[in-house]
């Protein structure tokens, strides 16, 4: 067995440092800042009374999602996370569709609810419908899905405007977090096949019960008693000797380990490795906007919903209806807007669907902008994604944005870690498998 030294304490770097720690391999994590999860964390709200602690963004997986599930079954929090069945749609002026799996096996286990939904024309629908056997057939045939947007796709399968902008965009840039004009095509296609198309319940959405520093709480890192979490510990550069890499400099000097994983953003990584030969240029953020919202009443009854035709995509309930978290992915528009235009555009918005926030009143708010919250998956990207393994025999890359099989995801996080734990386990002189294949 050997150490391990992990640069960064988001998805990508935890996950690493569970699979080897709990392969007996000693492991020590290096984060900057002063607690766990990157971008999928939470933090007390400033100038709370109560201490209250918010998501820094509301984050979700599906079923197909079968890595980040394994990853939270090894921390021993997988009973944190609470799936649900349905979906719900709301019109502006509050008319509510929800699409759930019905009796009719896989593929078809939405026909019933799908029929009836009522923000969808027949003609869409048929269009739709069309869509969807093209991606089971096209999945396995087509060659130029990463070269092409998935808008330009659904333009050459006819979809009308209404199915592009009621059905196809409300999931698919929330899902990937771009829009569909920048999206590519194969990530569109991912989305489809594993969330809808290849298990009656991959579907299923989940939503963690608790806030989300509470996953990778002390607790919970007993599951593996020889990784140590060093936070408040900045990695300024990686020294290299001829192939092999020979130790981490910090503020606190020069840490050696056997191997290294490397699990931070790629605008990290470009100022502090020696040459990976990444070509860090191809690589763009696209951000992410959350508004939090509390109220004086319940403002609605529903768990989430998506909303169709605004700014707003999508409403999740995180107390009796009187905290409501927004979600706009993809938020370009919002970047110049201040706090307060922000917070206007939702509460006119939120009025359209839930008409009682009229008569409710605003007792706090808080938004959060994360500029950097994923890479954009726009066409022609995904070549360019650097691989796990690098130029150096006992260095490993991790982090969502390097080519994990999955778009900017949480799962996609957990399975570059997986990946790169493998490589470090191998080099090592192990031979433990981590990654989980896909469902289908």
């Amino acid at each position: 067995m050997g150490h391990v030294l992990v640069l960064g304490g988001g998805l990508a770097g935890l996950s690493a440092a569970i699979a080897l720690g709990q392969s007996g391999h000693r492991v020590t994590v290096l984060e900057a800042r002063a607690f766990p999860g990157g971008r999928a964390t939470s933090y007390p709200l400033q100038g709370s009374d109560e201490g209250e602690v918010i998501d820094n963004c509301q984050h979700v997986l599906m079923r197909c999602c079968v890595n980040l599930l394994d990853f939270y079954r090894r921390l021993g929090v997988d009973d944190r996370i609470k799936f649900h069945k349905e979906f719900y749609f709301i019109e502006p002026g509050g008319r509510t569709s929800i699409m759930r799996a019905g009796v009719l096996p896989k593929p078809l286990q939405f026909t019933e609810s799908f029929a009836a939904l009522r923000f969808l024309e027949l003609r869409d629908k048929l269009a739709i419908g069309k869509a969807l056997l093209a991606i089971r057939k096209e999945r396995l045939t087509r060659r130029d899905l990463d070269q092409i947007t998935m808008l330009q796709w659904l333009q050459e399968k006819q979809q009308t405007p209404r199915a592009i902008e009621r059905f196809w965009r409300q999931v698919l840039v929330s899902a990937i977090n771009e829009d569909l004009d920048r999206m590519a095509a194969s990530h569109g296609f991912q989305v489809f096949w594993l969330g809808f198309l290849a298990s009656s319940d991959s579907y299923e959405m989940g939503l963690p019960d608790v806030p989300l520093a509470e996953l990778y709480s002390a607790e919970a890192w007993a599951q593996a008693p020889t990784v140590e979490l060093k936070f408040r510990t900045t990695a300024t550069r990686l020294a290299a000797e001829g192939d092999r890499i020979t130790g981490v400099e910090t503020e606190g000097g020069l840490l050696v380990a056997d191997h290294y994983v490397a699990a931070l953003p790629f605008e990290r990584l470009s100022t502090m490795a020696p040459d990976l030969g990444i070509d860090y240029s191809v690589f763009e953020h696209s951000p992410i906007t959350g508004v939090h919202l509390w109220f004086d009443r319940p403002v609605t009854w529903m768990p989430h919903a998506t909303l169709l035709d605004r700014t707003l995509q999508w409403m999740f309930n995180k107390g009796e209806g009187r905290y409501l978290q927004l979600v706009i992915s993809a938020s370009r528009p919002l970047t110049p807007m201040s706090r307060n235009e922000v917070i206007e555009l939702a509460l006119r918005e939120l009025a359209e669907y839930f008409p009682v926030v009229r008569q409710a009143k605003l007792e706090k708010a808080h938004v959060v902008k994360e500029m950097r919250a994923t890479f954009s998956a726009r066409p022609g990207l995904e070549a360019l994604r650097p691989e796990t393994r690098t130029r150096f025999a006992n260095l490993s890359l991790a982090g969502d944005w390097t080519r994990s099989g999955w778009p900017a995801t949480m799962e996609g996080a957990v399975r570059s870690g997986y990946k790169a734990a493998e490589a470090a386990a191998a080099a090592i002189g192990s031979n433990d498998g981590f990654l989980i294949p896909d469902i289908a």
